[in-house]
């Protein structure tokens, strides 16, 4: 289904692109990311393991990624983007992140006294507008290296395939209003992650084509084939899903959000291969400058269901926050600190899949020259979870460290 969705966007972006054919510019921005990566012993979650984070088995020099965004600016108002990755643990190499149009109108429309309206859209495979920390190439932060809870999940689970508005009132007196909108398909699957495996913090979301791994321990808890993947941006009952937000800046107070978020997937429905999850949530944002420091804080609570037979139904409550602290030293250096907390809940019963944790994180990065960025971080993360005890990891508490040193070039 996914496939038949990229193929009429690509031929709707071909349909578009010779009626400016004259004025396309065409720009691409990349980075190729190395890092000497010290994580926890125990597997990675991307390799069927428990660990909370990207890497596992110890210490390590690897090639992260290299991610690249092509850009054909048609006009003022309508560009074309692609961004793809090239990343060692997917199984095909290389992948795509996003594709899409976005449209920009140059000329808002004047209100007199009560300020401008404006609008803009955008239609393809997007990462939602949900996060307001992650706003760099490739679903990254400029704040650390692995971003929150929150975000991590986003980026493992969420894409929007379809299309997205966003109104903007600029005031004169009160700031900017925006309302947010969007219609999607094919992100059914959504919640299969926080359920089976729980919350963790990586930064590398999911590629568009990709299958990922499902845990090993839940896979065998559950009497399921070893090893287990699912896709995460098909279509399984045809139904629509949607996400609605307000937002609220204002120059020298910040910026509040509002958001609902709601697949509108049937919990019964699968194909012979992928289940769809029926997944909700509110998520709630606010950003704020201190003098230097800037403040970012996120709450995202909601619920993922799925029927696995006509009589039973398992539902997962989840919830998490966290608050970031960010210090422009000077022009060359930046010091950010985090603090995450998150929570699982299977509805009804007290279940070895309930999930309890936080987690503290140190980054300090240095980008002396335009084309280089270094980061060194430091993550403490503790975890509590029936499950582990069964997988061997010592029992129902998991304490798990990890440092990393990237160096990103960029061109």
């Amino acid at each position: 289904m996914f496939g038949r969705i990229a193929g009429a966007s690509l031929a709707l972006m071909l349909c578009l692109a010779p009626q400016a054919a004259g004025a396309v510019e065409f720009s691409f921005s990349s980075y190729a990311d190395f890092r000497l990566a010290a994580p926890p012993r125990q597997a990675g979650w991307l390799d069927g393991g428990l660990s909370k984070f990207r890497y596992g088995g110890g210490p390590s020099f690897r090639f992260a990624e290299a991610v690249g965004q092509a850009t054909a600016k048609l006009d003022s108002e309508l560009d074309l983007i692609g961004v793809g990755r090239i990343e060692p643990k997917q199984r095909s190499g290389v992948d795509a992140l996003e594709a899409y149009a976005s449209w920009h109108p140059a000329s808002p429309v004047s209100l007199g006294d009560d300020g401008d309206l404006g609008f803009s859209l955008k239609a393809g495979a997007f990462f939602p507008t949900i996060s307001l920390e992650n706003d760099d190439l490739g679903w990254t932060s400029p704040y650390t290296l692995t971003p929150s809870a929150i975000d991590s999940w986003i980026g493992e689970e969420l894409r929007t395939i379809g299309a997205e508005g966003i109104w903007r009132w600029q005031t004169p007196r009160f700031g900017t209003l925006s309302l947010t909108t969007a219609l999607l398909c094919c992100n059914e699957p959504a919640g299969i992650l926080i359920a089976d495996r729980g919350w963790a913090m990586d930064d590398r979301p999911t590629g568009l084509f990709e299958r990922v791994r499902l845990p090993d321990a839940t896979l065998k808890l559950f009497h399921q084939p070893v090893p287990g993947r699912t896709g995460e941006f098909e279509q399984i009952d045809g139904r629509p899903g949607w996400y609605a937000g307000l937002s609220w800046q204002m120059a020298g107070i910040g910026k509040f959000s509002v958001l609902r978020y709601d697949n509108r997937a049937d919990p019964a429905a699968r194909t012979a291969r992928d289940t769809a999850w029926e997944t909700k949530f509110w998520s709630f944002g606010a950003r704020t400058e201190l003098g230097p420091v800037l403040l970012i804080a996120q709450q995202l609570t909601g619920y993922t269901a799925v029927d696995p037979s006509p009589v039973l139904e398992i539902s997962t409550k989840f919830q998490a926050a966290y608050l970031l602290a960010s210090y422009d030293v000077d022009d060359s250096w930046r010091a950010s600190v985090r603090g995450d907390v998150f929570q699982t809940r299977r509805v009804g019963a007290a279940s070895l899949m309930n999930e309890d944790g936080s987690a503290l994180t140190l980054a300090l990065s240095w980008s002396g020259y335009d084309w280089l960025r270094l980061t060194g971080e430091v993550v403490a993360m503790n975890s509590r979870k029936g499950e582990y005890a069964l997988a061997g990891l010592g029992g129902t508490k998991l304490g798990q460290n990890q440092f990393q040193l990237s160096a990103r070039f960029f061109y």
